[in-house]
């Protein structure tokens, strides 16, 4: 663990500007611009992200980290170097090189001088599979208890949930921007708060602190008002602030946004960011620490800021977790728009003929690898909503899985068809026909941490 060296500042602004690859670029743009701010954080990866972005690298050796950061620092890096808003992002994916590389160019092209780019590298560990397992190590899943060893061949991705130290290293190197992999979450709000207050890697209160910090912005918008319940509550929605958390060096935070955006933040909004992916509250797990949510204090000090306080925390355990995807077949999608009346009638008719023409030509689908959904029937919320009983109109989404990729496309081209050999009403097939796509499915595995090193590289582009 790097050491720290004492309080740099009492009060540090922390932005969480990404909670997704894909999240609106708006975001860190406009927290940039909208007020004052330390620390520019982006939260691009999710567990399918890395499955989808080794693909990408399979393709093209520059490929595989979240390209719209790239075009993010174009737009903020600027701003970010005169106002020393430092930027902190899980960004490089798989391949924080050519992430890193890209950054740099940009950097070039906007005649900046001096700026400081780390990378850390170590978490990707899919090469090391075979290795890892031939030392004893079995990666049991920890669904089903399974060792993966049966599954390496056809495994898509493979990355340890590293935590904050080597953030904390980078800035520590004077890095202006840190680009890392499979960081976790909070560890990208954690890490600044770790260096600018110098605590201790045991002070598990304060790190449990950073943490819940951490979790509370880490989907961006969803803490300000996006997501929310009470939704016609939150003004202005299409200018929804992204979150900002200020603290200081006792560990207490206050959540916030930037003044005269929309949105809203107050002890609901947070708490329902707060109870998101949550397992044992008393014991969230991170490879930092143990945080204790049932601890936390929450109290609405204002307009939009609510302090957090009174969190506690436990020492981490001794393993990481390693997020594993792997190739599990194929699916097929397709829908149709069936209009009534008889709405309903009509399309659990077209789902039954395309099976039925599909068998009659040798695809035989079995009742559990089907998937057919009445989109206007209260399907999103089935046993709870009451069912509709006579809609004007439905959509009709068709599907399938299997391990044969060319039976499934046969099976897509019967969905179409239906349009003039089908009940009357269907429309809704401008998009063509269905193709059938790869299937990743998931395999959390638990690895001891002493198998992982971790390594910054800061790169200085003058």
């Amino acid at each position: 663990m790097p050491e720290n060296r004492g309080v740099k500042r009492d009060l540090v602004r922390i932005a969480n500007g990404q909670g997704f690859w894909g999240d609106s670029l708006l975001g860190p743009v406009r927290l940039v611009n909208e007020g004052p701010l330390d620390y520019l954080t982006l939260d691009y990866l999710a567990e399918v992200t890395m499955s989808i972005m080794q693909k990408l690298k399979s393709r093209d050796p520059a490929a595989g980290y979240a390209t719209d950061f790239v075009q993010m620092v174009r737009r903020v890096l600027p701003q970010c170097q005169a106002r020393g808003i430092k930027i902190i992002a899980n960004a490089g994916g798989v391949n924080p090189h050519a992430c890193l590389e890209a950054v740099a160019g940009v950097v070039r092209q906007l005649g900046l001088h001096g700026v400081r780019i780390a990378m850390i590298e170590g978490d990707d560990i899919l090469q090391r599979l075979s290795e890892i397992i031939a030392a004893g190590h079995p990666l049991k899943n920890m669904d089903s208890g399974e060792a993966l060893a049966a599954y390496v061949s056809r495994a898509t991705s493979a990355n340890v949930y590293i935590g904050a130290a080597s953030i904390v290293e980078a800035l520590a190197g004077g890095a202006d921007i840190v680009i890392a992999g499979r960081a976790t979450d909070p560890s990208l709000v954690v890490a600044p708060m770790m260096y600018e207050f110098g605590w201790s890697w045991d002070d598990f209160d304060r790190l449990a602190a950073a943490t819940v910090a951490g979790h509370i912005i880490e989907c961006g918008a969803q803490c300000t008002g996006g997501n929310f319940t009470n939704w016609r509550e939150v003004p202005d929605m299409a200018r929804i602030g992204y979150p900002i958390v200020e603290a200081d060096p006792s560990g207490r935070f206050v959540v916030t946004k930037h003044e005269g955006t929309g949105g809203l933040v107050n002890r609901q909004t947070v708490t329902s960011q707060l109870v998101y992916e949550m397992g044992d509250p008393a014991r969230y797990l991170t490879p930092d620490c143990i945080a204790d949510f049932s601890s936390i204090q929450l109290r609405d000090i204002g307009p939009n800021r609510v302090e957090v306080s009174g969190v506690r925390g436990l020492p981490p355990t001794d393993t990481y977790k390693v997020s594993i995807s792997f190739q599990d077949g194929y699916k097929l999608v397709g829908q149709l728009t069936v209009a009534g009346p008889d709405a309903i009638a009509k399309a659990q008719a077209c789902a039954d003929i395309v099976f039925a023409r599909a068998e009659m030509d040798g695809v035989v689908i079995p009742p559990e690898d089907r998937m057919v959904e009445l989109v206007g029937t209260g399907v999103c919320h089935q046993g709870i909503w009451p069912p509709v009983a006579d809609p004007p109109e439905v959509v009709l989404r068709i599907g399938a899985r299997g391990k044969d990729r060319a039976a499934l496309d046969r099976l897509g081209m019967e969905i179409i068809p239906l349009v003039t050999s089908g009940p009357p009403g269907v429309t809704g097939f401008a998009g063509g026909r269905p193709k059938a796509s790869e299937i990743i499915s998931y395999w959390p595995a638990l690895m001891a941490k002493h198998l992982i090193q971790t390594k910054v590289t800061i790169e200085e582009v003058r």
